[in-house]
C-alpha cells in the first residue's frame, strides 16, 4: 500500500493540469495505513480526499492545488522522489525531489544525484554525491551509489575508495558495504 500511495502521491506532483476537482472515496485506499499523506483527508469513516492527477490536496487550505515548494513536507517529497527513481522515472524523480525546503538533507541529495546519474548525467549526480557527503559523511547509501558512479566511470580506485569509507565508518557488515563490494566484483568480473 505504501508503494501504491507513493506512486500517486509522485504522479501528482510531476503533471499539473489545468484545474482540480476533488473526487471523495470511502474506501480509504485500503491496506491500514488511512493516517496522514497527501491523499488527505481526515473526513469521517475513513473518507479520503483525491485530486486530479498533477493536483494534491492541500489540508490547509482544503483545496486541491499544484504542487509548489514549502506545501508537502520533505520525507513526503523523499519518499515520493525515491519511488519516482526506483522506477526509472529519473527525471520526474528530479522535479519532486526540487521542491524539498531543506536542500541540504542527504537524502535528497543522494536521490537527486541517483536520478542524474541513472538520466546519463554521472558528473552532476557525483555532485550531488558530494554535496551530500560533505552535510552528512557517515550516510551511508550516498556512499555506496558514489561508488557505483565512479564505477560507472571506470575508476576502480574512486569506487574502492567509498568502500573503505563505508567499513571504517559502518563495517563490513554493512549493507552498502556488501552491495557495493559486489558491485566492483561484477564490474572487475567483466
Amino acid at each position: 500500500m505504501q508503494i501504491r500511495y507513493l506512486r500517486l502521491l509522485a504522479g501528482a506532483l510531476v503533471s499539473l493540469p489545468l484545474f482540480a476537482v476533488p473526487v471523495f472515496s470511502a474506501d480509504g485506499g485500503g491496506g491500514g495505513n488511512s493516517g496522514g499523506g497527501m491523499g488527505g483527508g481526515g473526513g469521517n469513516g475513513g473518507d479520503q480526499v483525491k485530486c486530479r492527477t498533477g493536483l494534491v490536496y492541500n489540508k490547509k487550505t482544503k483545496k486541491c492545488e499544484a504542487p509548489k515548494a514549502g506545501m508537502i513536507d520533505d520525507d513526503s517529497l523523499y519518499l515520493a522522489g525515491r519511488a519516482l527513481a526506483m522506477d526509472g522515472r529519473y527525471d520526474d524523480a528530479i522535479k519532486v525531489l526540487a521542491l524539498a525546503s531543506d536542500k541540504t538533507d542527504a537524502r535528497i541529495l543522494n536521490y537527486l544525484g541517483y536520478s542524474h546519474r541513472k538520466a546519463g548525467r554521472i558528473l552532476v549526480g557525483l555532485g550531488y554525491y558530494q554535496e551530500a557527503i560533505l552535510n552528512d559523511p557517515d550516510y551511508m547509501p550516498v556512499r555506496e551509489y558514489m561508488g557505483e558512479a565512479h564505477l560507472t566511470l571506470g575508476d576502480v580506485a574512486g569506487a574502492r575508495l567509498q568502500l573503505s569509507e563505508i567499513a571504517e565508518r559502518c563495517g563490513t557488515g554493512c549493507r552498502e558495504y556488501g552491495l557495493l563490494a559486489e558491485q566492483i566484483e561484477t564490474y572487475l568480473k567483466g
